[in-house]
């Protein structure tokens, strides 16, 4: 029988989280499916599905040495996997401009708005501390189509915020 969960682990960045969580799992006999592992600032986020065939409380024991060696914050949700079902992104939207308050709302809710499901998105901040740069990546559908997304999009370019929305050609099969 398959137990899936969706596993949140984060922490100082350190060198051997992944090898170490991915060991203790594979020594506990459980399957990995999806899974999205990132530095952010000077820590290290890991979600991943995990098939624990024991059930939730192994999964927990197994997991505890790792979390506690490396202080980890551990989070664990019952899941249906879900494998195998992952919508293709048809648009990107790249997005930079003076760092300030809201301009993730802004972009998110405007497309929102305009019919994108989101799939991916990764920001960071460059630039200087006086003279910060926000930079956008969001990958996802857009269901009302890309002029729709750039339509919603278009006021933020007044604002001095740059916009650029593409569509993504997916060849697949």
């Amino acid at each position: 029988m398959s137990n899936w969960y969706m596993l949140t682990l984060v922490g100082k960045d350190q060198a051997g989280i992944v090898a170490q969580l991915t060991t203790a799992l594979f020594e506990a006999g459980c399957n990995l499916g999806e899974s999205s592992m990132i530095r952010l600032g000077d820590s290290f986020t890991v979600m991943m599905m995990v098939d624990s065939p024991e059930g939730e409380a192994r999964l927990r024991t197994v997991l505890q040495p790792v979390v506690d060696k490396l202080q980890l914050a551990l989070h664990v949700d019952a899941i249906e996997a879900g494998l195998h079902q992952r919508p293709v992104p048809d648009v990107c939207i790249l997005v930079h401009g003076a760092d300030r308050t809201g301009i993730v709302s802004r972009v998110t809710s405007s497309a929102a708005a305009a019919g994108l499901n989101i799939l991916d998105l990764e920001s960071d901040v460059a630039g200087t501390e006086a003279a910060p740069i926000y930079i956008l990546q969001i990958e996802g559908v857009a269901a009302q189509g890309v002029d729709a997304i750039e339509a919603a999009l278009a006021p933020l370019q007044a604002e001095g915020v740059k916009v650029e929305v593409r569509p993504i050609d997916t060849f697949i099969g």
